[in-house]
Protein backbone atom coordinates (compact mmCIF):
# COMPACT_ATOMS: atom_id res chain seq x y z
CA UNK A 1 0.00 0.00 0.00
CA UNK A 2 1.67 3.12 -1.15
CA UNK A 3 1.37 6.39 0.62
CA UNK A 4 -0.20 7.72 -2.55
CA UNK A 5 -3.16 5.34 -2.41
CA UNK A 6 -3.03 5.66 1.44
CA UNK A 7 -3.47 10.23 1.07
CA UNK A 8 -6.35 9.86 -2.31
CA UNK A 9 -8.62 6.60 -0.68
CA UNK A 10 -8.13 7.06 3.21
CA UNK A 11 -7.26 10.72 3.87
CA UNK A 12 -8.74 13.03 1.41
CA UNK A 13 -12.35 10.87 1.51
CA UNK A 14 -12.03 11.41 5.89
CA UNK A 15 -11.17 15.26 5.53
CA UNK A 16 -14.13 15.48 3.08
CA UNK A 17 -15.94 13.27 5.47
CA UNK A 18 -15.20 15.41 8.54
CA UNK A 19 -16.15 18.51 6.64
CA UNK A 20 -19.47 16.83 5.54
CA UNK A 21 -20.59 16.12 9.03
CA UNK A 22 -18.81 19.28 10.72
CA UNK A 23 -21.37 20.93 8.82
CA UNK A 24 -24.23 18.87 9.36
CA UNK A 25 -23.83 19.02 12.87
CA UNK A 26 -23.04 23.15 13.15
CA UNK A 27 -26.55 23.27 10.61
CA UNK A 28 -28.23 21.29 13.51
CA UNK A 29 -26.89 23.21 16.70
CA UNK A 30 -27.71 26.40 14.79
CA UNK A 31 -31.41 25.14 14.32
CA UNK A 32 -32.02 24.06 17.54
CA UNK A 33 -30.02 27.01 19.45
CA UNK A 34 -31.90 29.89 17.10
CA UNK A 35 -35.28 28.09 17.67
CA UNK A 36 -36.11 27.37 14.14
CA UNK A 37 -37.28 24.14 14.94
CA UNK A 38 -40.99 25.56 14.99
CA UNK A 39 -41.05 27.12 11.49
CA UNK A 40 -38.94 24.09 9.77
CA UNK A 41 -41.22 21.31 11.42
CA UNK A 42 -44.52 23.39 10.56
CA UNK A 43 -44.55 21.74 7.05
CA UNK A 44 -44.40 17.96 7.81
CA UNK A 45 -46.16 18.30 11.29
CA UNK A 46 -49.19 17.21 10.72
CA UNK A 47 -48.25 14.36 8.25
CA UNK A 48 -45.88 12.86 11.27
CA UNK A 49 -48.47 13.67 14.04
CA UNK A 50 -50.79 11.18 11.96
CA UNK A 51 -47.77 8.65 12.82
CA UNK A 52 -47.53 9.51 16.03
CA UNK A 53 -44.28 11.23 15.96
CA UNK A 54 -43.69 14.12 17.68
CA UNK A 55 -42.65 17.28 16.10
CA UNK A 56 -38.86 16.72 16.43
CA UNK A 57 -39.19 14.43 14.15
CA UNK A 58 -41.09 16.19 11.54
CA UNK A 59 -37.86 18.87 11.64
CA UNK A 60 -35.18 16.12 11.17
CA UNK A 61 -37.89 14.82 8.07
CA UNK A 62 -37.38 18.26 6.52
CA UNK A 63 -34.15 18.38 7.25
CA UNK A 64 -33.01 15.33 5.61
CA UNK A 65 -34.30 16.75 1.56
CA UNK A 66 -31.30 18.86 2.41
CA UNK A 67 -28.31 16.69 4.57
CA UNK A 68 -28.93 13.46 6.08
CA UNK A 69 -26.11 14.51 8.94
CA UNK A 70 -27.85 17.21 9.76
CA UNK A 71 -31.34 15.10 10.28
CA UNK A 72 -29.49 12.45 12.65
CA UNK A 73 -28.02 15.46 14.39
CA UNK A 74 -31.50 16.74 15.01
CA UNK A 75 -32.90 13.08 16.07
CA UNK A 76 -30.16 12.04 18.01
CA UNK A 77 -30.02 15.51 20.30
CA UNK A 78 -33.36 15.20 20.82
CA UNK A 79 -33.47 11.46 21.79
CA UNK A 80 -30.15 12.69 24.24
CA UNK A 81 -32.86 15.29 25.26
CA UNK A 82 -35.41 13.53 26.25
CA UNK A 83 -37.62 14.74 23.32
CA UNK A 84 -37.82 11.33 21.65
CA UNK A 85 -38.07 7.99 23.36
CA UNK A 86 -35.85 5.09 21.59
CA UNK A 87 -38.45 3.64 19.62
CA UNK A 88 -39.48 7.02 18.40
CA UNK A 89 -35.73 7.45 17.24
CA UNK A 90 -35.81 4.38 15.13
CA UNK A 91 -39.42 4.88 13.42
CA UNK A 92 -37.86 8.67 12.81
CA UNK A 93 -35.43 7.38 11.11
CA UNK A 94 -37.25 4.85 9.02
CA UNK A 95 -39.87 7.72 7.63
CA UNK A 96 -36.83 9.89 6.55
CA UNK A 97 -36.27 7.42 3.70
CA UNK A 98 -38.18 9.36 1.24
CA UNK A 99 -36.43 12.90 1.75
CA UNK A 100 -33.00 11.04 1.68
CA UNK A 101 -34.43 9.84 -1.69
CA UNK A 102 -34.27 13.18 -3.40
CA UNK A 103 -30.70 13.70 -2.28
CA UNK A 104 -29.28 11.44 -4.41
CA UNK A 105 -32.40 11.68 -7.17
CA UNK A 106 -30.52 14.47 -9.19
CA UNK A 107 -27.50 12.55 -9.98
CA UNK A 108 -29.16 9.13 -10.28
CA UNK A 109 -31.64 10.98 -12.86
CA UNK A 110 -28.64 12.63 -14.92
CA UNK A 111 -26.76 9.51 -14.63
CA UNK A 112 -29.52 6.58 -16.00
CA UNK A 113 -31.78 8.89 -18.59
CA UNK A 114 -28.94 8.95 -21.38
CA UNK A 115 -27.35 5.97 -20.27
CA UNK A 116 -30.45 3.12 -20.47
CA UNK A 117 -33.40 6.05 -21.08
CA UNK A 118 -36.99 4.12 -20.45
CA UNK A 119 -35.77 1.77 -18.40
CA UNK A 120 -33.94 4.48 -16.34
CA UNK A 121 -37.40 6.33 -15.74
CA UNK A 122 -38.91 2.81 -14.65
CA UNK A 123 -35.81 2.01 -12.37
CA UNK A 124 -36.42 5.95 -10.61
CA UNK A 125 -40.41 5.01 -10.45
CA UNK A 126 -40.18 1.76 -8.38
CA UNK A 127 -37.50 3.04 -6.37
CA UNK A 128 -39.18 6.02 -5.84
CA UNK A 129 -42.10 3.80 -4.91
CA UNK A 130 -40.17 1.87 -2.49
CA UNK A 131 -38.95 4.92 -0.66
CA UNK A 132 -42.81 6.13 -0.17
CA UNK A 133 -43.67 2.32 0.68
CA UNK A 134 -40.76 2.75 3.71
CA UNK A 135 -42.27 6.46 4.94
CA UNK A 136 -45.50 5.54 5.06
CA UNK A 137 -45.35 2.06 6.38
CA UNK A 138 -43.37 3.41 8.68
CA UNK A 139 -45.91 6.11 9.54
CA UNK A 140 -48.80 3.21 9.68
CA UNK A 141 -46.84 1.10 12.38
CA UNK A 142 -45.86 3.96 14.35
CA UNK A 143 -49.19 4.88 14.40
CA UNK A 144 -50.40 1.65 15.96
CA UNK A 145 -47.63 1.13 18.47
CA UNK A 146 -46.78 4.61 19.60
CA UNK A 147 -49.23 6.54 22.19
CA UNK A 148 -50.36 9.82 20.10
CA UNK A 149 -48.01 12.67 21.15
CA UNK A 150 -48.00 15.68 23.47
CA UNK A 151 -49.72 18.92 22.34
CA UNK A 152 -47.84 21.24 20.48
CA UNK A 153 -45.80 22.78 22.27
CA UNK A 154 -46.37 27.28 22.68
CA UNK A 155 -45.20 29.45 19.63
CA UNK A 156 -41.55 29.75 18.51
CA UNK A 157 -39.76 32.22 21.42
CA UNK A 158 -38.96 35.93 19.89
CA UNK A 159 -35.13 36.51 18.48
CA UNK A 160 -33.09 36.82 21.37
CA UNK A 161 -31.74 40.10 22.25
CA UNK A 162 -28.14 41.09 20.72
CA UNK A 163 -26.00 40.29 24.17
CA UNK A 164 -28.85 37.18 24.92
CA UNK A 165 -27.58 36.05 21.17
CA UNK A 166 -23.57 36.74 21.76
CA UNK A 167 -24.26 34.14 24.71
CA UNK A 168 -26.56 31.83 22.38
CA UNK A 169 -23.76 31.56 20.07
CA UNK A 170 -20.97 30.85 23.15
CA UNK A 171 -23.32 27.89 24.16
CA UNK A 172 -24.20 26.96 20.48
CA UNK A 173 -20.03 27.02 19.61
CA UNK A 174 -19.34 24.81 23.43
CA UNK A 175 -21.81 22.17 21.84
CA UNK A 176 -20.66 22.19 18.24
CA UNK A 177 -17.46 21.35 19.41
CA UNK A 178 -18.07 19.16 22.01
CA UNK A 179 -20.03 16.85 19.53
CA UNK A 180 -17.83 17.04 17.16
CA UNK A 181 -14.74 16.01 19.22
CA UNK A 182 -17.44 13.07 19.80
CA UNK A 183 -18.63 11.87 16.44
CA UNK A 184 -15.07 11.85 15.45
CA UNK A 185 -13.94 9.58 18.45
CA UNK A 186 -15.58 6.84 17.11
CA UNK A 187 -15.59 8.09 13.34
CA UNK A 188 -11.75 8.01 12.17
CA UNK A 189 -10.76 5.04 13.67
CA UNK A 190 -14.17 3.06 12.44
CA UNK A 191 -13.37 4.41 9.41
CA UNK A 192 -9.66 3.62 9.13
CA UNK A 193 -10.57 0.03 10.14
CA UNK A 194 -13.03 -0.41 6.94
CA UNK A 195 -10.66 1.41 4.55
CA UNK A 196 -7.97 -1.35 5.51
CA UNK A 197 -10.85 -4.34 5.27
CA UNK A 198 -12.06 -2.59 2.05
CA UNK A 199 -8.10 -2.96 0.60
CA UNK A 200 -7.84 -6.39 2.11
CA UNK A 201 -10.84 -7.26 -0.05
CA UNK A 202 -13.76 -7.81 2.32
CA UNK A 203 -16.58 -5.93 0.79
CA UNK A 204 -15.77 -6.85 -2.47
CA UNK A 205 -15.57 -10.42 -1.42
CA UNK A 206 -18.95 -9.75 0.37
CA UNK A 207 -20.59 -8.55 -2.57
CA UNK A 208 -19.36 -11.13 -4.79
CA UNK A 209 -20.64 -13.98 -2.88
CA UNK A 210 -23.68 -12.24 -2.49
CA UNK A 211 -24.09 -11.72 -6.21
CA UNK A 212 -23.49 -15.64 -6.58
CA UNK A 213 -26.32 -16.77 -4.36
CA UNK A 214 -28.80 -14.63 -5.91
CA UNK A 215 -31.41 -16.44 -7.85
CA UNK A 216 -30.39 -14.89 -11.60
CA UNK A 217 -33.36 -17.26 -13.26
CA UNK A 218 -35.50 -14.52 -12.93
CA UNK A 219 -33.45 -12.10 -15.23
CA UNK A 220 -31.40 -13.02 -18.79
CA UNK A 221 -27.90 -14.24 -18.74
CA UNK A 222 -26.96 -11.39 -20.31
CA UNK A 223 -28.29 -9.15 -17.81
CA UNK A 224 -25.54 -11.24 -15.23
CA UNK A 225 -22.63 -8.36 -16.61
CA UNK A 226 -24.81 -5.24 -15.43
CA UNK A 227 -25.35 -6.89 -11.94
CA UNK A 228 -21.50 -7.81 -11.55
CA UNK A 229 -20.35 -4.38 -12.72
CA UNK A 230 -22.99 -2.92 -10.65
CA UNK A 231 -21.64 -4.57 -7.24
CA UNK A 232 -17.95 -4.68 -8.13
CA UNK A 233 -17.71 -1.16 -9.67
CA UNK A 234 -20.07 1.66 -9.26
CA UNK A 235 -23.88 2.07 -9.92
CA UNK A 236 -22.48 3.86 -13.65
CA UNK A 237 -20.29 1.33 -14.32
CA UNK A 238 -23.60 -1.45 -14.62
CA UNK A 239 -25.72 1.24 -16.13
CA UNK A 240 -23.26 2.02 -18.64
CA UNK A 241 -23.47 -1.93 -19.46
CA UNK A 242 -26.83 -2.04 -19.23
CA UNK A 243 -27.26 1.05 -21.85
CA UNK A 244 -24.63 -0.87 -24.05
CA UNK A 245 -26.59 -4.28 -24.26
CA UNK A 246 -29.39 -2.65 -24.56
CA UNK A 247 -28.14 -1.02 -27.85
CA UNK A 248 -27.09 -3.53 -29.18
CA UNK A 249 -30.47 -5.13 -28.83
CA UNK A 250 -29.35 -8.29 -25.96
CA UNK A 251 -31.14 -7.04 -23.36
CA UNK A 252 -35.14 -5.69 -23.10
CA UNK A 253 -36.20 -3.04 -20.97
CA UNK A 254 -37.41 -5.43 -18.62
CA UNK A 255 -34.43 -7.01 -17.72
CA UNK A 256 -32.58 -3.66 -17.43
CA UNK A 257 -34.44 -2.49 -14.89
CA UNK A 258 -34.52 -6.07 -13.36
CA UNK A 259 -31.18 -6.24 -13.20
CA UNK A 260 -30.53 -2.97 -12.08
CA UNK A 261 -32.54 -3.40 -9.21
CA UNK A 262 -30.43 -6.39 -8.37
CA UNK A 263 -27.74 -4.83 -8.39
CA UNK A 264 -28.97 -2.01 -5.87
CA UNK A 265 -30.11 -5.19 -3.49
CA UNK A 266 -26.71 -6.77 -3.11
CA UNK A 267 -24.50 -3.72 -3.42
CA UNK A 268 -26.22 -0.76 -1.54
CA UNK A 269 -26.67 -2.32 1.45
CA UNK A 270 -22.99 -3.41 1.76
CA UNK A 271 -21.45 0.15 0.85
CA UNK A 272 -23.82 1.17 3.17
CA UNK A 273 -22.05 -0.79 6.00
CA UNK A 274 -18.60 1.07 4.57
CA UNK A 275 -19.28 4.36 4.01
CA UNK A 276 -22.59 5.38 6.26
CA UNK A 277 -21.67 3.30 9.34
CA UNK A 278 -18.83 5.09 10.82
CA UNK A 279 -20.12 8.52 10.99
CA UNK A 280 -23.81 6.71 11.94
CA UNK A 281 -21.98 5.50 14.72
CA UNK A 282 -20.46 8.72 15.43
CA UNK A 283 -23.36 10.72 15.85
CA UNK A 284 -25.73 8.07 17.82
CA UNK A 285 -23.76 5.88 20.35
CA UNK A 286 -22.05 2.57 18.33
CA UNK A 287 -24.60 -0.13 19.38
CA UNK A 288 -27.31 2.24 18.55
CA UNK A 289 -26.04 3.70 14.89
CA UNK A 290 -25.03 0.26 14.13
CA UNK A 291 -28.82 -1.04 15.00
CA UNK A 292 -30.75 1.87 13.36
CA UNK A 293 -28.47 1.45 9.92
CA UNK A 294 -28.74 -2.73 10.34
CA UNK A 295 -32.79 -1.62 10.83
CA UNK A 296 -32.84 0.68 7.51
CA UNK A 297 -30.91 -1.60 5.45
CA UNK A 298 -33.12 -4.30 6.21
CA UNK A 299 -36.23 -2.23 5.35
CA UNK A 300 -34.95 -0.96 2.49
CA UNK A 301 -34.01 -4.31 1.03
CA UNK A 302 -37.12 -5.73 1.10
CA UNK A 303 -38.68 -2.80 -0.19
CA UNK A 304 -36.88 -2.68 -3.11
CA UNK A 305 -37.43 -6.48 -3.31
CA UNK A 306 -41.01 -5.95 -3.35
CA UNK A 307 -41.27 -3.91 -6.43
CA UNK A 308 -39.31 -5.53 -8.01
CA UNK A 309 -40.94 -8.19 -7.95
CA UNK A 310 -44.30 -6.84 -8.57
CA UNK A 311 -42.67 -5.16 -11.79
CA UNK A 312 -41.13 -8.89 -12.45
CA UNK A 313 -44.78 -10.44 -12.14
CA UNK A 314 -46.24 -7.36 -14.02
CA UNK A 315 -44.60 -5.95 -16.43
CA UNK A 316 -44.94 -7.29 -20.13
CA UNK A 317 -41.67 -8.92 -21.20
Amino acid sequence: MTWQAVLKRLVVPLLRLTFFIAVGLFVGNLIESLHWTHHLGRIARPLLRWGHLSDQSAVAFMAAFFSGVTANTLLMNAHQDGKLTRRELYFSNLVNAFPSYFLHLPTTFFILLPLVRAAGVYYLALTLLAALGRTFGALAVSRLVLPPPSPSAAPAADPPEPQARKDLFKDMWRKFRRRLLRVLRWTLPIYTLFFLLNHWGLFDWMELALARVFPYRIIPVEALSVVVFQVTAEFTAGAAAAGALMDAGTLTVKGTVLALLIGNVIATPVRALRHQLPYYMGIYTPKTGLSLLVVSQAVRVVSVVLVGWLFYRLAPA
